[in-house]
Order: C-alpha cells, then structure tokens, then sequence
C-alpha cells in the first residue's frame, strides 16, 4: 500500500467534551497541525466553562475544526453516536475517537490511521498494550480503565 493513501484519505476525529476549556484548543490545533487530512469534530454538550464558545471561535479561523453543540449534557455514549452519525452525513470513510484531556496521545493518530487503512475496518489503540501507557494514574483510575 502507498504510504501517501492517508494523505489523500480526510478522517474524522470525534472528540467529546464537556468542561475542557483548559485543553481543546491545544488538541484541536495539535490535530489539525499534524496532518492536513485530518477533520475534528468537537461535540460539546453545553460546557457551562465555555468550551463550545471557544471551539466555535478557533472554527472560524480553522475550517478543519468543527463544532457540533448539544443543549444539555447527555453523555459520552451518545455524543459518540451523534460524532458517527455526523461523520455518516458528511461522507467520511475514516472515524477516530479520542478523549479531550490528551490522554490519549495525539502523535499517535497518523500509525493508528495508517494501521486501519492496512489491515481492515476497525483498529483499537490501548494503553494496556507493548509500548503503551498511562501517566499518574492511580490504581483505581487504571482499573476502573
């Protein structure tokens, strides 16, 4: 397989928020700075920090960051189902779900990206395998992982 098909393939990374003002912008820049390809989707439910108004402002300045607001907090479950369903509207072929706090690593999209175009439909990072970690967590946060 050529090693330029991710350039050519625009994939969707859905990130929920709710109250991560402190970190969105980093992430939604560090994204969208690391590959032209990549689209994010933030889908906030009503983050009463302001975190949808800060996600629609950096918007305007970055086609590639998009906003998809919800009125009420209703949960990671759901605002996964409406970043699919978005990503189904809009004709994306490649979905990415990451948490917004940059516990999972950004630098790794572009592998896990390129390993799903390699090996079929589904491809599963995990802190919990060879190379992979987690930071100051404690044991109840790692189990409850």
């Amino acid at each position: 397989m050529p090693q330029d098909r991710l350039s050519c393939m625009p994939t969707l990374i859905v990130i929920p928020t709710y109250n991560e003002r402190e970190t969105i912008v980093d992430l939604a820049a560090a994204i969208t700075a690391m590959n032209e390809e990549f689209i994010v989707l933030v889908v906030d439910d009503n983050s009463p920090d302001g975190t949808g108004t800060l996600i629609h402002a950096l918007g305007q300045q970055n086609p590639r960051v998009r906003l998809l607001s919800r009125a009420s907090k209703q949960g990671l479950g759901s605002a996964y189902i409406a970043g699919f369903r978005f990503a189904l509207r809009n004709g994306f072929s490649q979905v990415v779900t990451m948490d917004a706090d940059f516990s999972h690593d950004p630098a790794v999209l572009e592998p896990l990206v390129k390993a799903g175009l390699g090996w079929g439909n589904v491809v599963i990072g995990s802190r919990y395998v060879e190379g992979g970690h987690s930071t100051h967590w404690s044991w109840f946060r790692r189990q409850l992982s």
